[in-house]
């Protein structure tokens, strides 16, 4: 299996970043240097300086790959931090993998699948016709000319768009892709039935292209076991750590300092009780 692409900065306990679509581990240069720790930061298979194999790109594949990375890194007492995608594909690396979890943090996150009508209105048009086949193939090549230089960089033809299309198709709406929909549902059961891992869900005021609204966050706060919410009273669009790296960052700092710090302590407090 072809090892994904990754940067990598600092020593100690492993600190994960996953991206989503349409961005590469690029998407956390401004948030990874202050932070403590062994960081690291994949490129998902397909994207960024990643292999581009033929295969489906679906979430399955993702999955995979990042689980042959992960091992082949010989990762474990990890905290994830996933934006959009990645903290979807970090919540099911956790549920799946749960002794080697230490923390999970997500921003702008796919968590948990929805109706059309908790979808963004104005973004529920654009992500019908995504999904329609012959007219999504030509609004992704659109939609791929207006990306930043940096990122359209590893793209070299409309077939290595595969990726960002099948992760647009994906988005868990009105019960499909069942398939997705499926694993969401399943890592949900592990989030919330795991009150000694630290969560984090970091939100800003609503910006461009915000997926997460107010009505979304209000389940996973209710749904999801430790999960601590900090909202932070600036805009941010989707795309959260390049609008605001500084307070993601510090968010991050805070929170590892203070709940994953002391989960970890509690933890082995009560092994040594057990012993």
């Amino acid at each position: 299996m072809n090892l994904l692409a990754h940067r990598e900065h600092g020593a100690g306990s492993p600190l994960v970043f996953l991206h989503g679509n349409p961005t590469s581990s690029r998407l956390w240069r401004n948030v990874m240097p202050s932070l403590p720790g062994r960081r690291l930061a994949p490129d998902l298979i397909g994207m960024g300086d990643s292999p581009k194999p033929a295969i489906e790109y679906s979430f399955d594949d993702h999955a995979r790959h990042l689980d042959a990375w992960f091992d082949a890194l010989e990762l474990d007492d990890v905290v994830l931090v996933g934006h959009d995608w990645g903290g979807a594909l970090a919540a099911d690396w956790a549920s799946r993998h749960p002794g080697r979890v230490r923390g999970l943090a997500f921003t702008e996150a796919v968590l948990k699948p929805m109706t059309w009508e908790e979808f963004p209105p104005e973004g529920a048009a654009v992500f019908r016709a995504i999904k329609t086949p012959g007219v999504g193939e030509a609004m992704i090549a659109d939609f791929f000319g207006g990306l930043p230089a940096e990122y359209r960089e590893p793209y070299t033809s409309e077939d290595s768009y595969a990726p960002l299309l099948r992760w647009a198709r994906s988005l868990p709406l009105g019960g499909e892709p069942a398939p997705v929909v499926a694993r969401i549902e399943a890592f949900g059961r592990w989030l919330a039935s795991t009150p000694a891992v630290p969560k984090l869900l970091i939100t800003f005021e609503p910006g461009f292209g915000t997926m997460l609204t107010p009505s979304m966050i209000d389940r996973c706060a209710r749904e999801f076991a430790a999960l601590e919410v900090v909202h932070h009273p600036v805009v941010a669009g989707h795309h959260t750590p390049e609008d605001q790296p500084e307070l993601i960052a510090k968010t991050l700092a805070r929170w590892l300092a203070d709940v994953v710090a002391g989960a970890a302590v509690r933890r082995e407090l009560e092994a040594d009780v057990g012993r």
